[in-house]
């Protein structure tokens, strides 16, 4: 009689095969009728490492742009964009908890051989254009912080990869600590900005009017909402929460289940509620220190213009100190930056590997797979900021957000087809409520990226060729 074979790390006790096999069923839980607190001390952290992709240098362009244009005006579309994502991303841990699959290896179970490889292709697109903005926003933060020239430090991004190597090796309780650090210091740096600066506290009357009262009446507003929707909504991490979800070690019995989903829904609008205020709080602090106002005169009597192509995060840096009268502020928000750079970088890369080891079921070693993904993000950004200067980095980070505006749907629509099918899910597909606000903001977004791409296609067309 033979000896059945033992299960590889990748694989559970059915033989199945898990992506981040390193990090799965690695966190225990307590029992499913254990207290409250308990349940979500042990369940809290997927989302949070999710929560940096909605608060990353992409986000922080397009809502400077917003509150410096048009105040507070736009409030509600972070608001609208934040609300869909926490639809979008409850279902997608849904996914990951119910059928022990994450989004990419459901693609490549329940859809057609031969779309396997242009699905993974797609969202290697998706995950390199991520990286480009997380390197690039990381390398701004430190050329501000510490005047290293832009190219050089983008090649500093590079070696990035080795502190996650070194995270994963202490387990994923370690890397979620390290992402919450990174989160508390954004958080905490934008509330001494808003609550503590007199400078810069806001009219929270005003603020509350407008996100109740939404509009897009003056020229301009459709562009720079598409853009704030565009940077929240990140294709990448609805494969990664699928996956993340899985590193507890909850049973498969009903109960167990439906505990697990519980409380992935609970950290999903936990995190995703505190990435909201960070962003409302950019915008805020942008439409307090810019808006309208057409220029500004900064240390040593450099005159800074604004216009609507503005490069609104370094115009920040350099402004923020003259008009709020402490250079703290300045450093600040260098520093803000640079975390949400880093912590962007590290949910990125393993991104990359869920959606290499989902979709075609290859292991490579992690430090190869990740040190892949930030060379095809790097390289090239090195290469045309060599040639064309430092200029073009909010160029390439603007071609990122085209990007992932243009993949976003190819995401939404397999997630939402999947979990609202009960051959997949069984008794966990989506009940009517999550249906309607699932397929209604995937509509929505779809509808606005279709709206937006002939400008979209534009401007990258522009930024490719260097005009």
């Amino acid at each position: 009689m033979k000896t059945p074979a033992a299960s590889t790390p990748s694989q559970d006790s059915r033989g199945e095969d898990h992506s981040l096999p390193e990090s799965y069923q690695t966190v225990s839980v307590p029992h499913a009728k254990a207290g409250f607190w308990r349940q979500w001390r042990a369940f809290s952290g997927p989302a949070i490492l999710i929560s940096v992709g909605y608060m990353d240098p992409g986000n922080w362009g397009t809502d400077l742009a917003a509150g410096a244009q048009f105040k507070y005006d736009l409030l509600w579309v972070v608001a609208l964009a934040s609300f869909m994502a926490v639809i979008l991303q409850i279902l997608a841990a849904r996914l990951g908890v119910a059928t022990g699959k994450d989004l990419a290896q459901c693609s490549r179970d329940f859809y057609p051989r031969w779309m396997r490889w242009p699905n993974w292709i797609t969202m290697e697109f998706a995950v390199v254009a991520t990286d480009l903005a997380e390197a690039l926003g990381s390398a701004v933060a430190l050329n501000l912080l510490f005047h290293i020239p832009i190219t050089w430090a983008i090649v500093i991004t590079a070696f990035d990869v080795l502190l996650l190597l070194a995270l994963q090796g202490m387990g994923m309780r370690m890397i979620e600590a390290l992402i919450g650090v990174f989160v508390l210091t954004i958080g905490v740096c934008y509330g001494i900005e808003i609550f503590v600066l007199p400078q810069t506290q806001p009219g929270f009357a005003e603020m509350a009017g407008a996100l109740v009262r939404p509009n897009l009446r003056q020229t301009g507003m459709m562009v720079v909402a598409i853009g704030i929707i565009g940077a929240t909504v990140m294709p990448h991490n609805l494969y990664l929460h699928s996956a993340l979800v899985q590193s507890r070690k909850f049973g498969r019995d009903a109960n167990s289940l439906r505990t697990a989903i519980k409380f992935n829904t609970v950290d999903a609008i936990v995190a995703l509620t505190v990435a909201f205020f960070i962003n409302a709080g950019i915008l805020v602090l942008a439409a307090m220190v810019f808006y309208g106002k057409e220029s500004v005169v900064v240390a040593g009597g450099q005159v800074v213009a604004f216009a609507q192509d503005s490069d609104w995060i370094r115009i920040a840096h350099l402004t923020l100190a003259p008009l709020l009268g402490t250079a703290a502020a300045s450093t600040l928000f260098a520093v803000a930056l640079l975390a949400s750079g880093q912590s962007s970088t590290i949910t990125g890369t393993l991104a990359g590997q869920v959606v290499m080891e989902g979709f075609m079921n290859w292991r490579i070693r992690p430090w190869l797979r990740r040190l892949l993904s930030r060379l095809l993000a790097v390289v090239p950004a090195i290469v045309i900021i060599t040639i064309r200067g430092s200029r073009s980095v909010t160029d390439l980070v603007n071609l990122s957000q085209v990007i992932l505006c243009l993949i976003l749907p190819f995401t939404m629509f397999p997630l939402l087809h999947f979990t609202s099918s009960r051959k997949i899910m069984g008794q966990w597909r989506n009940g009517w409520i999550l249906l309607i606000l699932g397929w209604s903001s995937a509509i929505v977004i779809t509808v606005m990226d279709i709206y937006s791409l002939p400008e979209a296609l534009t401007d990258a067309w522009r930024i490719i060729v260097g005009k």
